[in-house]
Parts: structure tokens; C-alpha cells; sequence
């Protein structure tokens, strides 16, 4: 769906990067990885390099803090027990129980795009800046060091990021 102006209303422009972004080799990892060894959230991830790639803007103490209060309770009340759900039938070979876990695996990911959407509704109160790449990596890091994650996995996802925004 576009808005009147054209464009893909920022919700999908969010989760149309994310999916693509997620898809790189490597990055789905390193995301999973941080998510659950370091407390981070995937889509705090994608959303603060969406931001700044996208010209949107940069996070700050405000910006992260209203990010994190827009989706805490999605995120806390129904998308961790969704996956929660989905990881825990992982290991079930029965094949309708399988089943099962792949229409939960679509709510899981139904929550996400959710999620997302709130996120870039904060994006549209957000000033338009000059260099994006910059701003994503900027963004990344400060995500990163409020959350005291300085993790391999990181590096792993710059990198993807640096490979990602020249193919576009």
C-alpha cells in the first residue's frame, strides 16, 4: 500500500529493509546471537540502522527510550511468548506438531512486523539528515554501547551493513 505522496508508508519501508537486511549471510546469526547472549532486540537493531540509512535521523537517550516504551509490551506480552512457543517445538519430530510450529512461526513473524510498525511511527517525528551510512552506524553503536553489547557478532553485522547499503 502506498501513501498518497507514492511512497510505501514507513512501516513497510522498515520491514521491507529488515527482511532484506536479515536475509544477508551472516546477519540472521549475529542478530540471534546478540539477541539472546546480550539482551538486545533484533528490531531495535534493524530500526536504528533503518533510521539512520534511511535519512531519518539519529537515536539519542529520548529516541531509544521512546522506541523501547512503544514496543516493550508487544514485545514482552506477546512476541517473546510466541518464540518461546515456536523454540520450544523445535525439537518435537512429530510431523503435525511440526506443522504447528510453522503457522507459530507466522504469528511469531505477524508480531515482528508489528512490532516494527510502531517503530517507524516514531521515525516520522524524526529530522532528515545528510549521510545515512553514518547515521546507521552511529545509531548501531549507540544502541550497542546502551545496552553494553560490544560483541563479535557487532563487527559481523557492520560489515553486512557496509555490504548491504553499496548494493543499493
Amino acid at each position: 500500500m502506498r501513501n498518497a505522496l507514492g511512497n510505501a508508508p514507513q512501516g513497510e519501508e522498515l520491514w521491507a529493509f529488515s527482511l532484506a537486511f536479515y536475509a544477508c549471510p551472516g546477519v540472521a546469526e549475529a542478530l540471534l546471537a546478540l539477541q539472546d547472549r546480550g539482551g538486545l532486540d533484533v528490531n531495535l537493531m534493524l530500526f536504528a540502522l533503518w533510521l539512520g540509512w534511511s535519512g531519518r535521523g539519529r537515536l539519542d537517550r529520548d529516541a531509544l527510550a521512546a522506541a523501547e516504551r512503544a514496543i516493550g509490551p508487544l514485545r514482552d506480552e506477546i512476541v517473546e511468548p510466541v518464540r518461546t512457543l515456536r523454540r520450544r517445538l523445535k525439537d518435537n519430530s512429530e510431523e503435525d506438531v511440526q506443522g504447528f510450529r510453522e503457522r507459530v512461526k507466522a504469528l511469531e513473524l505477524a508480531a515482528e512486523e508489528l512490532v516494527q510498525s510502531r517503530l517507524a511511527r516514531l521515525a516520522a517525528t524524526k529530522g532528515r539528515i545528510r549521510d545515512g551510512l553514518a547515521a546507521a552506524r552511529a545509531n548501531f553503536g549507540f544502541y550497542l554501547a546502551r545496552k553494553g553489547g560490544g560483541a563479535p557478532e557487532a563487527a559481523i553485522i557492520l560489515e553486512a551493513f557496509e555490504r548491504f547499503a553499496a548494493g543499493r
